[in-house]
C-alpha cells in the first residue's frame, strides 16, 4: 500500500508539472484544487508512514498465552484471564473480528485509549458495550478465527457464539 501511495503521489506531481494538464492547480493556497491535492497527499504520506512502521515492527500485536491476552498496537496492555468475561467472533461485512468482553475495572485500568474515529487502528470499542474491545485482524499475521481457537485452547468456557 505504501508503494502504491508513493506511485500515486509521484504520478500526480509528474502529470501536473508536465504542462499537459489544463486542470493543473496553481501553487497557491487560494486555489482550492491545490489545497485539496495537498491534503490528499498528506493523508497518503501518513498511510505510507503507517505501512512502513507496521512492516518494520515485527513484534506480535496480539499474544494469547496462559496468562491472558496481550494487546500491542502501541498500548502494550495485558488482560488477565480472570478479567475477561467472554470472547466471540463478529463479522463486519466480510471481515471477521474478535470481540473481548472485559471486567469494567480491568478495562479502565488497561487504559486502551480506544477511539471510534481512528480508521487505521486495529483496536476499536464496540458500540453499546462499554467494556468491550474489538480486535480487527487487518495487517496481522494471524486472523481472528485463529485467535479465537487460541482462546479456546486456554479458556474454552469464555467463548460465546
Amino acid at each position: 500500500m505504501a508503494a502504491v501511495s508513493l506511485l500515486m503521489i509521484g504520478s500526480a506531481i509528474a502529470h501536473f508539472t508536465s504542462g499537459d494538464s489544463a486542470n493543473a492547480p496553481t501553487l497557491s493556497l487560494n486555489d482550492p484544487r491545490f489545497v485539496l491535492f495537498s491534503v490528499l497527499a498528506l493523508i497518503m504520506v501518513y498511510y505510507i508512514y503507517v505501512g512502513v512502521s507496521r512492516y518494520l515492527n515485527r513484534t506480535p500485536q496480539v499474544m494469547i498465552d496462559h496468562e491472558g491476552i496481550a494487546l500491542g498496537f502501541g498500548r502494550n496492555a495485558r488482560i488477565a484471564w480472570e478479567d475477561i468475561q467472554w470472547v466471540r467472533l463478529r463479522r463486519l461485512a466480510m471481515r471477521t473480528q474478535l470481540q473481548i468482553g472485559v471486567e469494567p475495572q480491568a478495562f479502565l485500568a488497561a487504559d486502551l485509549r480506544l477511539s471510534q474515529f481512528n480508521l487505521d487502528d486495529s483496536l476499536r470499542p464496540v458500540r453499546g458495550m462499554p467494556a468491550t474491545v474489538m480486535v480487527r485482524d487487518n495487517g496481522l499475521d494471524t486472523n481472528a478465527v485463529a485467535m479465537l481457537d487460541a482462546v479456546k485452547s486456554f479458556r474454552p468456557n469464555l467463548v460465546r457464539s
